[in-house]
């Protein structure tokens, strides 16, 4: 709403938007409202420049501006002449003066007064007050100067005004001094503000610097002697490399609060000095004492003479120079350092270089338009072709536009602490190389001796930590678990040293470059030919977890030295690594194929070797038929030891590879020799109880090797064919089972129903199908097949579907629907790491059932272990927390929020809070999920209260000021006539903007932000609001008008505005008793219009009639259009469901759409906290989460009782268990496979065979071939014989003519 009187710009915070997913609708208003703000700038700056056109106007009568152009052109060419100024009778100015000097000298607490007077007669009276030395000249901008007086009296004017400035002065830096003791940097920042700006209104800006520089100068010096001890050899330099660093944090803390107090006052180019002589040279400087003396006391025995220097210029403050003497050239100074020095050195410069890294991207931000090049010596330089725009000072000429563009050379920033490490650069560089050399070969023969002595080749093994941080972590996915002892010896001794590396920007940094990465490529040739020694041994030697442990630390040795180059190229722009990275991916890929080879040959040439299960011509049955082959229980056990192997080394990614193609080849194997089998008639049971399990085996392993619901369903969709060449070795095996075990009659029907006959064996007669007959076998089975036939054969898990009714299973065909809960919750804990996408797309899967279950479970932690310490509930409490923020930002799924949480809200009858949410935590029994409501609500009305606080806070100065500071009569009985100054008492009193318009102004700024704040609001946020809305507007009349949303955003911030230090902390801003009085009458405002109270007071219908009075209905239209907004999102979600099959839903979520909002939650803060937090608690708690999903199948749900929740968050892969093939016996002879039961499977035969009319003919009569009734000497009976002879006479014959003619 526009408010015609007021200069003050509107803004829009579009940093809402990044927490929001908007659409068409909100889109629109979102626009709507920037456009309504840029349009109320033009008509406020266009008020006041017709204003400025007016006063130039009637101030000089010889000027006329009638255009914007002319008034702008005025305003440029204008200089002021203050010979022209009409000069102030002399007695008064000194009547003035010294009535302000009596006041401050005799009366207390009077500066503040003082201050706010001085500044008025400078604002409204247009009075120049000087700010530079006595003596010197002056500027003048305003039409009358405190100095046009006579000559001969301006010396006793300026002494009084200087002892006036210096009163002060004295007060402002007291309060300067004592705002350093404020915790609340925010707060700290404001008043620190606000001081130096007053300074800077008595003072020329370079003595304001000056001493505010000396006050910062004392606190730094303290933080020096406290965390910069002085060197001696019995120093700890453990101990002094902690104390740098907490300095450094601490250094960058005063560097960040300063720039954020400055930036805004001074011009850029003071601002980069001001942090230079301060900070980054004072530190330069103590660094390069510690050094000298470091150096002095390294080489003290040693007989260099050296003559110091005397200590620098201010102006290059802070480098230490040494001349030598020509009889001791500079290569004498050389000295010899340790390892431990050399690291201690390293861990120095990485803090060095932090602190550069944090204060380059902190002057980035001012920076951003201006394009600054890196020097040799430290941040930026000095540049002379371009220079940065200076801010506008009060006392300085108006100067052209044209003019205002950079003209002068900027001093940019210069951070030159390289140089305090000149002195020792040349040791540092001549023993890097030594140094890395010798610790590297001493742990390989340590490693080499602990080979030697040992009884067993087993390696050690250490679990890979995380080292990088930012852009450079390694995704978990590709990280190693465990590597092998001495390797990570090597590089974290290396990661330590890479600081001095790095370092590198001048000629002094070079040569430790040089010589560090020479030094790497001798330890990565060193280290890599060790690996290769290891890996000959297995498996002579050593088992074959050695070689998994010879991949995953290849793998990270190769991503070592893969950041190392790309940090280097940062500075060299070309690799600096590239031969060993080459030669590591070639011993990966190795090593890898080395891997799976040996894997596959162990199968085929001992595992799979089974002469006692195998000996398919035995007439005897093995074991009675009710035992698989041993050979396949081995088979099972090894992969599963594998895969125990593989999940707690390998990085996850590669350990699925090797898993996946392992079981591919071993599958490939399988299916061959079973599809070459001839079994005699006890050993045909075999045959098909060998084949199922195989089936059901790999059916387990499948979980473990599939990435994600699709390839597991649909692998033929994939570019990596490995499932989709698994699911055809299975259906190969099925195939093998069906044509060789199935009944010699049911099989004879699938031949006469592939040549178009049907056979009636008990009546002995022949029938033709007539039209329906198909061609006849000697034309193929595959050709009479229809392409409905050949497309249900060549479905991936066609398999599965045949042993789907006797083994239970969570696998489903793709036509099934998919995945259900149970099968989701597997597939995820299946994986060797956390799998952000499967793991989001579980999460959401049937409307957040699992997140149902923790929720409820949650609840039951905290009811039943009150016994438990407060780290165990915090954890309990930050479960709703992590479920909550994660939702939250499901923009793609806004029905899993709505429904997972309004389930939980009306389980624990919560509806009365949501209805009237506190601002703060002031109530104690506040349910954990509507703190989060809250805060969620808070963040989005933010820019709205610092808008209204913005607006209030000018009255309140008005008001306030006329009691707090009030001008004593005395004072303002002195002020100069000429001057026209009007007391803020009068002008308050006489303005026409009374409370009434101030609260109106209020009020329109919170209805008219509301549709926007809404609109950028998430969609799950929405629904859910528009979910609990149906429920309780039966109860509430107030949603009616507006909604819950809405109703519930307004008592937010009618909560905020009566809770002081909720405003502080989102605004920064301490109100005192005038606001809070003024900000609870708006808030009785706002309640009145959303509650439609019939008898409201005087005052809230006085503002809202003034509201009503400029635009008529105006709230009603924008309370309306909130609503709109609020419930279109729920609209378009209820739509989009009801178009959906059940189930679908989940289907409807791709995963591009569950990519995108995995790294929306990701780059929110904490958001992979949350999951990480979330998955864990899902693996601790997996058995309990299946007995409660089992539960819940059939028609009724009917769960089981709920109990605690593990709520441990330590990691399962931490520590795993070795490899018990105990419990995987149990688990295959319990859980998987019932052998005694396989045999009693009652196959459908009947439905069976006809899927395989589009079986080809070859392998129909290879298959064939090997039933045992083809074998010679079996006693038939005469029904069967009539059945094999017809068989043999028309599948073999044919296929032995066939196989002739290949040959001819």
């Amino acid at each position: 709403m526009d408010w015609g009187d007021e200069y003050s710009l509107n803004s829009f915070d579009l940093h809402c938007l990044l927490n929001s997913f908007p659409g068409d609708l909100e889109f629109k208003q979102i626009f709507s409202d920037i456009e309504e703000k840029i349009e109320q700038n033009a008509t406020s700056i266009e008020h006041c420049i017709k204003e400025i056109q007016s006063e130039v106007n009637k101030q000089h009568p010889d000027v006329q501006l009638r255009t914007t152009t002319d008034c702008f052109e005025w305003l440029n060419n204008y200089s002021y002449n203050s010979s022209k100024s009409p000069s102030v009778p002399h007695g008064e100015l000194i009547k003035f003066l010294k009535t302000m000097q009596d006041l401050l000298k005799n009366e207390q607490n009077q500066e503040e007064m003082i201050l706010d007077l001085l500044w008025g007669l400078s604002c409204q009276s247009s009075i120049s007050f000087p700010s530079t030395l006595s003596g010197t000249s002056f500027h003048f901008l305003s039409k009358t100067s405190l100095h046009s007086v006579e000559d001969h009296s301006s010396m006793d004017v300026k002494s009084i005004w200087d002892d006036i400035r210096l009163h002060l002065r004295r007060f402002l830096v007291k309060k300067l001094q004592s705002h350093n003791e404020i915790n609340n940097s925010q707060q700290k920042i404001l008043l620190k503000n606000q001081c130096i700006r007053r300074l800077l209104f008595l003072y020329p800006e370079s003595e304001v610097i000056v001493k505010y520089q000396n006050i910062q100068d004392k606190l730094l010096a303290n933080l020096l002697q406290n965390c910069f001890p002085s060197y001696s050899r019995e120093s700890n330099l453990d101990i002094m490399v902690h104390g740098y660093q907490s300095a450094m944090l601490k250094l960058y803390s005063m560097i960040q609060e300063d720039f954020n107090t400055l930036h805004e006052i001074l011009a850029p180019s003071s601002t980069v000095k001001f942090i230079k002589e301060t900070y980054l040279n004072t530190v330069t400087e103590e660094m390069a004492k510690f050094l000298e003396k470091f150096c002095e006391l390294l080489f003290k025995e040693k007989a260099v003479r050296v003559v110091k220097t005397s200590k620098s210029s201010s102006k290059h403050r802070g480098a230490v120079h040494a001349l030598v003497t020509p009889e001791c050239p500079q290569k004498a100074r050389n000295f010899s350092l340790s390892l431990y020095e050399l690291i201690f050195l390293s861990q120095l410069i990485k803090s060095f270089l932090n602190l550069e890294k944090n204060v380059q991207g902190l002057f980035e931000e001012m920076f951003l338009s201006l394009k600054m090049p890196q020097n040799t010596s430290g941040i930026l330089e000095t540049s002379s072709k371009e220079a940065m725009i200076g801010k506008p000072r009060a006392n300085e000429a108006s100067i052209p536009s044209e003019q205002l563009l950079p003209v002068k050379e900027a001093t940019l920033l210069e951070f030159g602490w390289r140089s305090a490490f000149k002195e020792v650069s040349p040791s540092m560089a001549h023993c890097i190389m030594t140094a890395i050399e010798d610790f590297s070969t001493k742990i390989l023969q340590q490693e080499q001796n602990e080979r030697s002595s040992a009884i067993s080749y087993t390696m050690n093994l250490v679990n890979v930590q995380q080292v990088w941080q930012g852009s450079h972590v390694i995704p978990e996915k590709d990280k190693p678990k465990k590597i092998a002892k001495f390797c990570s010896d090597i590089m974290e001794k290396l990661d330590t040293m890479l600081p001095l590396a790095l370092a590198c920007r001048d000629d002094s940094f070079q040569e430790i470059r040089a010589n560090f990465v020479e030094a790497c490529y001798k330890v990565a040739t060193a280290v890599l030919a060790r690996l290769q020694e290891r890996g000959k041994e297995v498996p002579s030697k050593a088992p074959l977890r050695n070689l998994h442990t010879l991949l995953s630390t290849a793998v990270y040795v190769f991503q070592h030295f893969t950041r190392y180059d790309n940090l280097m190229k940062e500075t060299t722009k070309k690799p600096i690594f590239l031969v060993p990275v080459q030669q590591y991916q070639e011993f990966i890929n190795t090593l890898q194929f080395q891997v799976t080879d040996y894997c596959v040959r162990v199968c085929a040439t001992s595992i799979l070797q089974d002469a006692e299960s195998h000996h398919w011509d035995n007439y005897k049955a093995f074991y009675e038929g009710e035992r698989c082959s041993f050979s396949l229980q081995m088979w099972h056990y090894f992969c599963w030891a594998l895969h125990h192997d593989l999940w707690t080394i390998l990085p996850p990614k590669l350990a699925q590879e090797i898993l996946a193609e392992v079981l591919e080849k071993s599958l490939g194997l399988l299916a061959s020799r079973y599809a070459r089998a001839h079994p005699s008639y006890k050993r045909t049971s075999q045959i098909r109880l060998d084949v199922t399990t195989i089936l059901i085996c790999t059916e387990n392993m499948l979980w473990s090797v599939c990435t994600s619901v699709q390839k597991l369903l649909n692998p033929h969709e994939y570019i990596d064919d490995k499932i989709f060449k698994i699911h055809t070795h299975c259906n190969n095996l099925f195939t093998t089972l069906v044509i060789l075990t199935s009944p010699l009659t049911e099989l004879y029907k699938l031949f006469l129903l592939a040549t178009g006959l049907v056979t009636n064996f008990r009546n002995g007669e022949f029938f033709q199908k007539g039209e329906e007959t198909v061609r006849t076998f000697q034309h193929g089975i595959d050709d009479s097949a229809s392409d409905s036939l050949k497309s249900f054969f060549n479905q991936p898990l066609y398999w599965f579907s045949g042993i789907a009714h006797f083994y239970p299973s969570f696998l489903r065909t793709p036509s099934a629907g998919g995945l259900t809960a149970e099968g989701q919750l597997k597939l995820l804990l299946s994986q060797p790491c956390c799998n952000w996408n499967l793991l989001l797309e579980t999460l959401l899967h049937h409307d957040g059932l699992l997140l149902r279950i923790l929720l409820k479970s949650s609840k039951c932690t905290f009811e039943e272990q009150v016994s438990d310490t407060e780290k165990n509930l915090n954890q309990g409490s930050s479960l709703i927390e992590a479920i909550f923020n994660v939702l939250y930002h499901c923009n793609f799924s806004p029905q899993t929020f709505g429904n997972v949480f309004v389930s939980y809200m009306e389980e624990e009858q919560l509806w009365d809070f949501l209805y009237n949410i506190p601002a703060s935590t002031c109530m104690e029994s506040e349910p954990e999920v509507m703190r989060y409501f809250r805060l969620a609500l808070t963040d989005a009305v933010k820019d709205i209260v610092q808008q209204t606080i913005s607006v209030m806070s000018p009255g309140r100065n008005q008001e306030t000021n006329l009691n707090k500071h009030s001008v004593p009569e005395c004072l303002l009985k002195n002020i100069p006539n000429e001057w026209n100054y009007i007391p803020e008492e009068t002008k308050w009193k006489e303005s026409s903007k009374g409370f009434t318009r101030l609260a109106a102004q209020a009020v329109s700024i919170v209805i008219s932000k509301l549709p926007t704040v809404i609109a950028c609001l998430p969609p799950p946020i929405k629904y859910f609001f528009f979910l609990s809305e149906r429920k309780m507007s039966k109860n509430f009349v107030e949603l009616k008008k507006a909604g819950l949303l809405v109703w519930n955003l307004i008592v937010i911030i009618c909560r905020i505005f009566e809770d002081g230090n909720t405003v502080e902390l989102l605004t920064g801003a301490s109100l005192d008793r005038w606001c809070k009085e003024k900000l609870g009458l708006i808030c009785v405002c706002l309640e009145s219009i959303m509650r439609e109270q019939s008898n409201p007071n005087q005052m809230t219908q006085k503002v809202i009639q003034s509201i009503e009075q400029q635009k008529p209905h105006w709230i009603e239209r924008h309370l309306l259009k909130a609503r709109k907004l609020s419930t279109e999102c729920a609209f378009m979600t209820i739509e989009k469901s009801t178009t959906l099959e059940e189930g679908d839903i989940a289907l409807e979520l791709t995963e591009q759409k569950i990519n995108t909002m995995v790294l929306d939650i990701c780059h929110k803060p904490g958001g992979s906290e949350y999951l990480r937090q979330i998955y864990h608690i899902m693996r601790l708690n997996e058995e309990y989460l299946k007995e409660q999903l089992f539960s819940m199948n059939g028609s009724e749900e009917k769960p089981l009782p709920i109990r605690p929740l593990k709520m441990t968050l330590r990691s399962v892969e931490d520590q795993p268990s070795a490899f018990n093939p105990f419990h995987v016996y149990k688990v295959f002879s319990e859980n998987m496979l019932d052998q005694s039961a396989i045999r009693k499977w009652n196959w459908n035969w009947s439905n069976l065979l006809p899927n395989y009319l589009g079986l080809d003919k070859m392998t129909f009569s290879a298959l064939l071939k090997n039933r045992w009734e083809m074998r010679k000497n079996e006693t038939l009976e005469e029904e069967e014989k009539a059945m094999v002879e017809h068989l043999k006479r028309i599948c073999i014959v044919q296929n032995s003519s066939a196989s002739d003619n290949i040959e001819e």
